[in-house]
Order: structure tokens, then C-alpha cells, then sequence
């Protein structure tokens, strides 16, 4: 079985975006860039990685949010500390480093899908669920009192996120800066393209994983989230994973 279609719609999208750069001035180019930076996080591997994530933390809208800009912040920093460099020297990531980064973003995306299958086997979501009941009991009540609302966001894999990103960064640096060395005339423009790049990657996660959340936590998603979708997202991502690996 093959993913490779998944990633054709988005490919096409840069390639068209790319001709653009031709002989852009520079503020038409680093617009350019910022498309790219903002429609980058939509990568498939990129959003199978972080909904798996967000899927096995629960997570709800803002915290999904946050899972997604420091997954962001780790794919930032990392194409800002590999591709300027590159870009200075023009040099390219060696294959090896590059293709084993890959390899490793694969076994990252079984080792989620796993964790996913597994905490739903074991019945987190169903009990997560009443908890979620409970709570908007409680500040129904709290309400009633005049006391306010308070909300229970808890993003307890940051560190997780953030290790992801940057995973997927050194994966997807060398591509980046060969495409900016190529389009940009000189070394400062392509690492002024690159500056602006690269945060867009926090936007665009964050904006990603903020709607996944919101979606699957309305009233009339959220149940059929926690009965099918959850697997169904588990065996995917397995699926997925085992793919990009090269094992399917």
C-alpha cells in the first residue's frame, strides 16, 4: 500500500509556488515564502505525527493549540540552525543524516499510533470522557455561584512536541534550503526567505492542531471520536508509519 497520493495535492501546491520565485523581487519572494511557511505544517507526515500526538493526549482546542506551536518551535529552530549554515556554505544535508532523520519520523509516527491504539484498548478516552462530563457539571455549578468559569487545559507533552518538530526539521531542511539556493539570487536572500519560513511553521501547526481539536470536540463528534475515530486514526498512523519506513 502506498501514501503517496496524499502527498501529491500539497506537491503540486509548491511546485506552482515555486515557479513564482523566478525572478520575483525580493518582497514578492519572501511573500512567497511565507505561503510556503504557512502551508508547510500541512505535510501529511507532518499532520498524522501531531494528531496522533494531540489524539493520545486528549487534548482540547487550546491545548491542542500549544502541542502545535512547540511542535512548531522545535521544526523553527531546527531549519534555522541547519539551513543557515547550508545556505551559507551552499552545501546540502548529507543524504545519509537526511534519510535516517526520515526513517526516524516514521518509527516516531508506529510509536504514537501504537500508544493511541493502546490507551484506547485500555479505556483512557471513555473514562477521559466522564471527566470531561464532570467538569462541565462543575463549572455549571461555579457559574451558578458567581464564581466564573476555569478551564482545565492540561498540555503535558510539550517536550514531546517540541522533539517531534524538531525531528521533522533536520528531515525536511535539506529540501527547503535547496529550493531557497536554488530561487534566490544571493546568500542573505535566501536566509532572509528561510527568517521568514520558518516561523510560519509554528503559525501553521498551531492553526492545524487547534482546528483538529476544536472539531473533535464538539457535542456531536466527540462521541463517535472516542468510539471510532480514535482507533481508526490508531491504525492509520500505523499504517502510515509503517509505509514511510519503507516496510509496506
Amino acid at each position: 500500500m502506498s501514501f503517496q497520493w496524499l502527498f501529491g495535492p500539497v506537491e503540486d501546491l509548491d511546485a506552482w509556488l515555486e515557479t513564482l520565485f523566478e525572478g520575483a523581487p525580493l518582497l514578492v519572494a519572501l511573500g512567497i515564502a511565507f505561503l510556503l511557511g504557512l502551508r508547510h505544517a500541512s505535510d501529511p507526515d507532518h499532520l498524522v505525527a501531531v494528531t496522533s500526538l494531540v489524539a493520545a493526549e486528549d487534548g482540547d482546542t487550546r491545548a491542542a493549540a500549544r502541542l502545535g506551536a512547540w511542535w512548531g518551535l522545535g521544526h523553527a529552530i531546527m531549519l534555522l540552525l541547519i539551513g543557515v549554515p547550508l545556505i551559507a556554505f551552499k552545501s546540502e544535508l548529507p543524504a545519509w543524516l537526511e534519510s535516517g532523520a526520515e526513517k526516524a519520523v516514521g518509527i516516531v509516527i508506529i510509536a504514537l499510533a501504537l500508544r493511541v491504539g493502546y490507551k484506547w484498548v485500555r479505556g483512557d478516552y471513555r473514562a477521559a470522557s466522564h471527566s470531561h462530563e464532570n467538569d462541565g457539571h462543575a463549572r455549571r455549578r461555579h457559574l451558578r455561584r458567581g464564581d466564573g468559569e476555569h478551564g482545565h487545559v492540561k498540555v503535558r507533552t510539550p517536550g514531546q512536541a517540541f522533539a517531534l518538530g524538531t525531528l521533522h526539521g533536520l528531515a525536511g531542511t535539506g529540501a527547503v534550503v535547496v529550493l531557497l539556493i536554488a530561487a534566490m539570487p544571493t546568500r542573505l536572500e535566501a536566509t532572509a526567505a528561510l527568517a521568514v519560513f520558518a516561523p510560519m511553521s509554528i503559525v501553521s501547526m498551531a492553526m492545524c492542531t487547534a482546528a483538529f481539536g476544536w472539531a473533535l470536540t464538539r457535542p456531536l463528534i466527540e462521541p463517535v471520536y472516542r468510539t471510532v475515530l480514535i482507533p481508526a486514526l490508531g491504525l492509520f498512523g500505523l499504517i502510515f508509519g509503517l509505509w514511510y519506513v519503507g516496510i509496506t
